[in-house]
């Protein structure tokens, strides 16, 4: 039987940022699920658009080599004839949500298929229940949180049961449960005949499918050092201080999010919060940064804190023509020695002219971390996930600058799925729906199985071993 996929000599260069993807070949069948791999930037993404046709009919670039999904030449024919055969689930969820609630996100892409308003109930009522969304179901798809978007976007194309599915970093907002349901549920379509294609930097996960095979891409991504020098500029030694939060409640849309929550921190330190999709670790730091309303108490030494928060989907706070425009906007005399040390740092010297919506997911990430940190936030930074699209090595990167910024007495408050980088940090918060329900040293923790069943969570056993 020929490949549902067939791409030859396949590279793609965008026309405003020099660079995609490099040359590369694959062909997947139908039932087997391949796992596409590289560094950040390699052009993974770029690969998971060229395969179902969106290169390159929605992005603007030079194009070679060939595609072929099922019987269809993608650069030949429309692309609502090869949405049909290949669905895609994008790295970034918000930018494929179309309609005002749940329930019709769903409905949309099966109403598009022509299918019966029975056919439709059924799909409908199925992906709701597999991704556990139905209690969103008349709620927006904008009031979600990234991993409920990951999910609503995850069931809204898998209900339309396409031949082949390609998924861009599907586990990146996922919590380590709904990673090792989405795992085996993948397995299960692959065995049931479906093309499954996987952009994945969390590898461990995806290993646990039977037959996967592996793609790996390297192209001309930098590799960032793990030699990270003193923060240069205006990162002077920072007062020893004591950040307090009491009695913190948040309500949103009428429902409560965070209830008479309290804890404390102290300066120099690194500490990660962790926690089911949709418990309200977000909100946290947008209460903390000072960006979200809230009842209670929030001090540093009796004064409003001031920190950075670097967010979760980096879209919302790069709006500059240039990567270089982004990191100086509105700084009358910038620190030119930290800009440079900075985009050395985070690998984005090569983008200084590249418009910022045009970097992969991770270089966003880090380019709206060096926004933040060129602020020069007086007590700290608060990074909301901030291992989505990073690669090993620039999660180690991360983890070192973090290190430099505790050491010149600045607080690093970060939340995440991530729990092998939650366990390199100096204090670990599992945030339950009642409040916290664990804190202390990240290893121990982590070994502990009462707090996690309590909460829901699985702490994969690779975790515990490293």
């Amino acid at each position: 039987m020929p490949p549902v996929i067939q791409a030859r000599d396949v590279a793609f260069c965008y026309t405003q940022r020099g660079r995609g993807l490099a040359s590369v070949s694959l062909d997947v069948h139908r039932g087997e699920a391949v796992h596409i791999a590289g560094p950040s930037g390699s052009g993974k993404s770029t690969l998971a658009r060229c395969l179902c046709g969106l290169i390159p009919h929605l992005y603007r670039g030079n194009l070679s080599g060939m595609v072929r999904v099922d019987d269809l030449h993608t650069s030949e024919a429309p692309l609502w004839r090869l949405v049909e055969r290949a669905g895609l689930v994008f790295q970034n969820p918000s930018a494929q949500m179309l309609t005002v609630t749940v329930e019709q996100e769903i409905i949309f892409g099966l109403e598009n298929l022509g299918l019966r308003p029975s056919e439709i109930e059924a799909r409908l009522e199925s992906a709701l229940t597999r991704f556990n969304l139905e209690r969103f179901r008349h709620r927006s798809p904008q009031t979600l949180s990234g991993g409920e978007q990951q999910k609503l976007a995850l069931a809204a194309i898998t209900a339309r049961e396409p031949p082949v599915l390609i998924l861009d970093e599907p586990l990146s907002m996922l919590d380590s449960t709904a990673s090792g349901e989405l795992v085996d549920y993948l397995g299960h379509l692959a065995r049931q005949d479906t093309a499954v294609v996987i952009c994945e930097h969390r590898a461990e996960y995806v290993r646990a499918i039977k037959g996967l095979r592996t793609l790996f891409l390297d192209g001309s991504a930098p590799r960032p050092s793990s030699q990270v020098s003193k923060p240069a500029g205006r990162e002077s030694a920072v007062s020893p201080f004591h950040l307090d939060v009491s009695g913190l409640t948040v309500g949103l849309g009428g429902q409560p999010v965070l209830r008479n929550l309290s804890f404390s921190a102290e300066s120099g330190q690194v500490l990660a919060i962790v926690g089911r999709n949709g418990v309200g670790k977000t909100t946290l730091l947008r209460a903390l940064a000072g960006l979200q309303r809230y009842e209670g108490d929030i001090t540093v030494d009796g004064a409003r804190p001031d920190l950075g928060l670097v967010f979760q989907n980096p879209d919302l706070q790069l709006f500059n023509p240039t990567a270089r425009d982004e990191v100086l906007y509105q700084l009358p005399a910038p620190d030119l020695d930290r800009y440079n040390w900075l985009m050395a740092m985070l690998g984005l010297t090569r983008y200084e002219d590249t418009p910022p919506l045009l970097l992969s997911e991770g270089e966003k990430k880090r380019l709206a971390l060096a926004t933040t940190l060129m602020r020069g936030p007086r007590h700290g930074v608060l990074l909301d996930e901030p291992a989505l699209g990073q690669d090993a090595a620039h999660k180690e990167m991360l983890m070192v600058l973090a290190r430099a910024l505790a050491e010149s007495g600045q607080l690093v408050i970060l939340t995440t799925h991530d729990l092998a980088l939650a366990g390199e940090t100096d204090r670990l918060l599992i945030l339950g729906e009642n409040g916290f329900v664990a804190d202390g040293a990240p290893r121990d923790i982590l070994r502990s199985e009462t707090p996690w069943a309590g909460v829901g969570l699985d702490v994969p056993a690779w975790v515990v071993r490293e």
